[in-house]
């Protein structure tokens, strides 16, 4: 394991800053994970990390050495594509020892290490197929392995699950990350999917346009996003953004409720909303609509649990009601969070 610093990190490619100033501490043992849309900049930061792009300015340092002119294999890392990237010519076997062989392991602890990882993801049996032969879901096993064999002190993995239908990328994930608190080796894990994210990250770094937007834990991001780009970029669905007249407030789905299911708010508003559409997903139900925002109508959802026995049609307007302590407040101008405090200072000021 590993501590990686990461400061004043910078990527040019031309007059594009892939990556401007980042600033990053990755703890060890930690599985941090980069999330942003595509051209965010978080595989660029990640291909520096591993020694793959040179940095335009700035420091990555790995164990507290400065690693920025060492090449990939002298910096104890250890990485998973998107495309897997397993020779189709050789075994399981020969591909989860390729690295070992490459830096003149002997042949028998090469064998102890790769049966060893091939029992910890359950390919033991796959060890004699080649790649053509396996499942997506075992072809990414196999990548994982041979990262692992080689026992490096930071883990890199760039969207490793994104070519694994629904079902097994929910399976994936949990085993993933099973995997990463046996092993406690220090990761760092791109993907654009905040599902994937909220779910595995012990801290997310949301990224947009090469920089940090807002770095924390899921929960902590999701209650109080640092500004709107993240507020709509979390959630499924997303927080809903209403412009007021001095502000835009947030609320989530789900804190946005039909009048009369209200009981435990504390200080409850009344909302009217024009429900266009209902979307009914087992456990919960999605409504679609309308609210009145500053000189036009603003499109919000709502999300109540199935069970709630409520009977809403699309084509007619509802009083629905979100809790004060509930709402997110965010300037106009900048979309940055705003606290209560400083929105009651500047209503009193008329600003």
């Amino acid at each position: 394991m590993a501590v990686v610093e990461i400061r004043q990190l910078y990527k040019a490619f031309g007059e594009v800053n892939a990556v401007n100033d980042v600033n990053l501490t990755i703890q060890e043992g930690e599985f941090l994970v980069l999330l942003g849309p595509s051209g965010s900049g978080k595989t660029s930061l990640l291909r520096m990390i591993a020694g793959l792009e040179k940095p335009t300015g700035g420091e990555i340092r790995i164990g507290g050495v400065v690693v920025n002119e060492l090449p990939p294999r002298a910096r104890k890392i250890a990485m998973v594509f998107q495309s897997y990237a397993l020779y189709p010519h050789m075994t399981v076997y020969n591909n989860i020892a390729f690295p070992l062989r490459s830096v003149g392991m002997d042949r028998i602890n090469i064998q102890t290490r790769v049966e060893r990882a091939a029992k910890m993801f359950n390919i033991y049996h796959l060890l004699q197929r080649k790649p053509r032969q396996l499942s997506g879901g075992e072809r990414q096993r196999v990548a994982l392995a041979r990262a692992v064999v080689r026992e490096p002190d930071v883990f890199l993995l760039d969207e490793p699950l994104s070519n694994l239908d629904a079902k097994l990328r929910a399976l994936a994930r949990d085993e993933l990350k099973q995997f990463q608190r046996q092993i406690g080796v220090t990761t760092v894990y791109v993907t654009h999917d905040q599902v994937e994210a909220m779910g595995m990250g012990d801290r997310v770094v949301v990224m947009n346009y090469g920089r940090v937007q807002q770095i924390g834990t899921p929960q902590a991001l999701y209650r109080a996003p640092a500004n709107t780009f993240v507020a709509t970029f979390l959630g499924s669905p997303p927080m809903n953004l209403v412009e007021q007249d001095n502000c835009i407030i947030g609320f989530h789905p789900e804190h946005f409720l039909p009048k009369g299911i209200d009981q435990h708010m504390q200080s409850p508003i009344t909302i009217p909303f024009e429900v266009t559409r209902v979307e009914y997903l087992g456990s919960e139900r999605f409504l679609y609509g309308y609210v009145q925002g500053v000189g036009e109508r603003t499109r919000v959802v709502s999300n109540i649990p199935s069970l709630v026995q409520l009977a809403i049609e699309a084509g007619r307007t509802y009083d629905f009601v979100a809790d004060l302590h509930d709402l997110s407040y965010f300037d106009k101008m900048s979309g940055d969070r705003i606290a209560p405090v400083r929105l009651q200072i500047a209503q009193a000021a008329g600003v």
